[in-house]
């Protein structure tokens, strides 16, 4: 983690958030007290997630057909006493 006072931060911001796009966290200071924290924000994927967990796991077309109405009701809030 790189420490920098707000001074050198204003005049060198473009080569710090460089920094930053390569993984650096770095701590603004005013006075050398830390105020504030510069990190990289998580990226979103580029590709499409396939389903399931393993690699090669294969879904049945039976996963989408829809659930039973008793299940539902669950899920709903449905109430077994009517």
């Amino acid at each position: 983690m790189m420490k920098i006072n707000i001074a050198e931060a204003k005049a060198n911001f473009s080569r710090y958030i460089e920094s930053v796009e390569r993984g650096e966290t770095i701590t603004v200071c005013r006075r050398n007290v830390p105020v504030a924290e510069i990190r990289a924000l998580p990226q979103p994927l580029r590709e499409k997630r396939p389903v399931g967990i393993d690699k090669g796991m294969a879904v049945t077309a039976s996963f989408f057909d829809p659930l039973p109405d008793s299940l539902l009701d669950a899920f709903e809030g449905g109430n077994d006493s009517e």
